[in-house]
C-alpha cells in the first residue's frame, strides 16, 4: 500500500501520486527539449528519440502507478492486454515505417494522424455517459474532444485517399456555404448537448449525431480542397489531432498527454500559418476548405518551347561557378534523390557550388523535400530555404528543377487570373540558364500552365529524373 506523505484540501498524496506528477514533469522537459531538437534536420532524428522517451516514460508510469477516482490501481489483467495491444501497433507501425517509399510518406503521415484523432474521439465517445450532468467543464472538453477528433479522423483518411489518388477533387460554389452550415449545425448541437441539464445517458442519441456531422463536415472540408494546397491540410489536420489529444487528457485528468497535445496542436497551428503565408491563403479559406481545385491561368502568350541535348547540359553545369537545385514531388516521384546528390558530388569535384532550394510546401506534405534530400545524405548546410535563396538567384549560372512546377511558376508574379496569383515563389526566372527536367508536358499538382517553360532561357531536358540524371552524370564523367 501506497505510503501517504500528506493531505491538501481534503486529498490524501502517497507515494506513488508524487512518483507519477513527477514522471509526468520529466516527461514533460523532454517533450520540450525533443521539439526543440526537431527544429533542426541534423538534431531532428535525436530529437523524436528524446520525445518518444519521455512519452514511453509517461506511458509506463501510468499503467504502474495511475488510479481512478476511487483510488483502484489499473487491474493487472487490464495492463498486460494494454501491453499486448502497445506491442502488436508498435510492429505494425515499424514494419509499415521501415516499407513505406518516399512517394507515399504522406499518405502514411495522414494515416497515422486519423488514427489519432479517432482515439480521442473514441474516448470522448466513451467517457461521455460517464460525466456527471450539470459539470459544464467536464463535459465541454469532452464533446470538443469528440468533434476535434472526428473532424481529424475524417478530414485525414479522405486526405489519405486524395494523396494516394484514390479520391479526385470536387469543388463546386456552394460547397463553401455547405461547409459553413454543417460546421455551424456541429457546433450548435455541440453547445445543446454541453448545457443540456439532462442525464449524459439521456443524450445518447445526439451524441451520435454529433458524431455522425462531424465526421461529414471532415470529409466536406478536405472534399474540394486540391493543387498544391494538400500540405497545409495535412498540417492542419495535425494540429486539430494534437487538440483532440489534450482533450482526451482533459477528460482523464492526465497531465503528459494534455502536455504532449498542446505541443502537438501549437506546433501543428504555427507550421499551418507559417505554410498559408507562404501559399499566400488565409487560414479561414483552410477552415471552410475554399481553396486550392486548379483554375486556368490567363493573360500569358505561350512561347516556344526549347530544348537542350544532355552533352550541352553537362558542358553547361561543369563549367559553372553556381548551381541550384530545385526539387519538388516529379523527384520523390522517379526516386532520384541518391542520383542527384552523386551529381552534386560531381559538380563539387569540379569546384561548383551546388545548393538546393526548398519551397515551403514542395512535394505533398510539409518538410517532404528536405526528408527525401536527407535520406540521400544531402548535407543539411546545401538545403535552403525560398526566402534565404531567392536574395541571390540572379547571380546563379544554372537552376535545374526536377519535378516541381508550382512552386517556380511565374504566373503567381504577373498573372491575376491565375489561381496561385500572390504565392511566393522560388525565382528561377531571375537566373542566367535554367535547365526543367520532365517526363512531359504535363502540368502541376495545382493543375495550371507553368509559363517558365517558355522563358527564353529555359530548355527542357525530357524523360525520366532517375535515367536522365544518371545520363547526365555519365556525360559529365566523360568530360
Amino acid at each position: 500500500m501506497d505510503k501517504i506523505l500528506g493531505t491538501f484540501n481534503g486529498l490524501e498524496f502517497t507515494v506513488g501520486d508524487t512518483l507519477l506528477e513527477f514522471s509526468y514533469l520529466v516527461a514533460a522537459l523532454l517533450f520540450v527539449y525533443g521539439l526543440k531538437l526537431l527544429s533542426h534536420p541534423e538534431s531532428a532524428r535525436r530529437g523524436n528519440l528524446w520525445a518518444a522517451g519521455g512519452m514511453g516514460l509517461a506511458m509506463l508510469t501510468t499503467l504502474l502507478l495511475h488510479k481512478n477516482a476511487e483510488g483502484a490501481h489499473i487491474p493487472i489483467s487490464n495492463v498486460f492486454i494494454i501491453l499486448a495491444a502497445i506491442g502488436v501497433g508498435s510492429v505494425i507501425g515499424w514494419i509499415a515505417a521501415y516499407k513505406v517509399k518516399m512517394t507515399a510518406m504522406p499518405q502514411m503521415v495522414s494515416f497515422y494522424n486519423a488514427t489519432g484523432g479517432l482515439a480521442s474521439a473514441l474516448v470522448s465517445l466513451l467517457e461521455y455517459p460517464n460525466a456527471v450532468a450539470g459539470d459544464v467543464g467536464s463535459i465541454l472538453v469532452t464533446i470538443l474532444g469528440l468533434i476535434i477528433g472526428a473532424i481529424a479522423f475524417s478530414g485525414s483518411m479522405l486526405a489519405y485517399g486524395k494523396l494516394d489518388g484514390k479520391v479526385g477533387d470536387v469543388m463546386k460554389p456552394f460547397m463553401t456555404y455547405l461547409n459553413l452550415a454543417l460546421l455551424i449545425a456541429t457546433l450548435a448541437l455541440g453547445a445543446i448537448i454541453i448545457f443540456s441539464p439532462n442525464e449524459p445517458a439521456e443524450m445518447t442519441g445526439l451524441l451520435y449525431l454529433l458524431l455522425a456531422l462531424a465526421i461529414i463536415y471532415g470529409v466536406m472540408f478536405v472534399l474540394p480542397i486540391g493543387g498544391a494546397d494538400m500540405p497545409v491540410v495535412i498540417s492542419l489536420l495535425n494540429s486539430l489531432t494534437g487538440i483532440a489529444a489534450s482533450m482526451a487528457g482533459f477528460v482523464y485528468n492526465n497531465q503528459a498527454m494534455i502536455l504532449g497535445g498542446i505541443l502537438v496542436g501549437a506546433a501543428g497551428m504555427i507550421l499551418t500559418i507559417l505554410m498559408c503565408k507562404a501559399m499566400n491563403r488565409s487560414l479561414l479559406n483552410v477552415i471552410i476548405g475554399a481553396f486550392g481545385g486548379g483554375g486556368a491561368s490567363v493573360g500569358h502568350e505561350q512561347g516556344t518551347i526549347k530544348e537542350i541535348t544532355l552533352s550541352d547540359a553537362s558542358v553547361l553545369l561543369s563549367y559553372s561557378q553556381k548551381v541550384v537545385v530545385i526539387p519538388g514531388y516529379g523527384l520523390a516521384v522517379a526516386q532520384a534523390q541518391h542520383i542527384a546528390h552523386e551529381l552534386e558530388s560531381l559538380l563539387e569535384g569540379k569546384g561548383v557550388d551546388v545548393r538546393y532550394a526548398i519551397h515551403p510546401v514542395a512535394g505533398r506534405m510539409p518538410g517532404h523535400m528536405n526528408v527525401l534530400l536527407a535520406e540521400a545524405d544531402v548535407s543539411y548546410e546545401k538545403l535552403v530555404e525560398m526566402d534565404d535563396i531567392n536574395p541571390d538567384m540572379t547571380n546563379v549560372d544554372v537552376v535545374i528543377v526536377i519535378g516541381a512546377n508550382d512552386v517556380v511558376n511565374p504566373a503567381a508574379y504577373d498573372d491575376p487570373g491565375s489561381p496561385i496569383y500572390g504565392m511566393p515563389i522560388i525565382d528561377a526566372h531571375l537566373s542566367k540558364n535554367i535547365i526543367i527536367m520532365k517526363r512531359g508536358m504535363g502540368k502541376g499538382y495545382a493543375g495550371i500552365e507553368n509559363f517558365l517553360f517558355f522563358n527564353p532561357k529555359t530548355r527542357m531536358l525530357f524523360g525520366d529524373a532517375k535515367s536522365t540524371l544518371q545520363k547526365l552524370v555519365s556525360e559529365i564523367k566523360s568530360l
